[in-house]
């Protein structure tokens, strides 16, 4: 049950000891720190190259034109309609918060899409466990969801993102069946995996795309190192949904996301990885 595993505070609600919901943000809500069995925080909030970067969150670059990504006015606001709701469940000790936001216009008045979002915390052992993020979509008036095209550099990105700390060292990206490389740019995988030290242990997340997305196998945007984030450890993961171009939706016509996001201690391997993708994966029908 959820006794003593949820810990609320103005606006930020705790759970497991592993990671803090922050959803009375004014800008948009998201996760930090997020947090190893052992201790170890991955996420950095507002970085100053990227001030807008919030650790674990969602958000698109553009609807209908406006900016939802980039905190320079005029932007939009992503914002809990009331306090979200907790539950435990009995069968796996899972716990879900849940609750429903408006996405509002830079003129702080227009409501332009409904979300409904859940994320579902899973342990998965001793040195692992799991978030599973749910949003829905309903635009209020027809949309199109876009992003600013990949230039050479940088671009394509919207979407789940995790930005982790820069001493969050010596990282490498990996991708389903893939090597081990410093940055990913559009590839298309099931599952991105980022792996690195913290001091003198080893930590890493994994990111899954939900079959069932649109976009599956989703491009991912990654980065360990690259220019556009300055000197150090960047440690930027987008899954792109939007990368290969903009989505239209009609008023009331519903799009439904979901991820899986493993924090663990120790260092996986592919194998590793694929192991819990493949028991994710069994959750959805072929």
């Amino acid at each position: 049950m959820a006794e003593g595993r949820v810990a609320w505070r103005d606006g930020a609600i705790t759970i497991a000891d592993r990671w803090t919901y922050h959803w009375g943000a004014s800008r948009r809500p998201f996760i930090h720190p997020l947090t190893t069995p052992r201790g170890h925080g991955l996420t950095i909030d507002a970085p100053l190259d990227h001030p807008w970067h919030h650790a674990l969150w969602f958000a698109i670059k553009f609807v209908n034109g406006d900016n939802f990504w980039e905190e320079m006015a005029p932007y939009g606001v992503l914002r809990h309609r009331d306090d979200p709701r907790v539950m435990a469940a009995e069968s796996d000790d899972a716990i879900s918060v849940s609750g429903f936001l408006d996405w509002i216009a830079p003129d702080r008045e227009t409501v332009v899409l409904r979300e409904r979002r859940t994320l579902t915390h899973r342990e998965v052992d001793a040195d692992s466990y799991a978030i599973d993020v749910a949003v829905e979509l309903t635009p209020q008036v027809d949309v199109e969801l876009d992003r600013t095209p990949f230039n050479g550099n940088w671009g394509g990105y919207g979407g789940l993102a995790f930005r982790g700390r820069p001493d969050l060292v010596d990282s490498e990206l990996l991708l389903a069946g893939g090597d081990p490389t410093e940055r990913v740019l559009g590839t298309r995988a099931p599952w991105l995996h980022l792996g690195g030290r913290i001091g003198r242990d080893d930590v890493g997340i994994a990111l899954f795309d939900a079959p069932t997305n649109p976009a599956h196998p989703v491009p991912w945007y990654a980065s360990t190192r690259a220019p556009t984030y300055g000197d150090g450890w960047a440690n930027f993961v987008n899954a792109a949904f939007l990368w290969n171009g903009p989505r239209t939706l009609a008023a009331g016509e519903a799009l439904a996301l979901e991820h899986r996001v493993i924090v663990h201690d120790g260092a996986w391997d592919g194998a590793r990885v694929d192991r819990e993708w493949q028991a994710y994966r069994a959750g959805f029908p072929d």
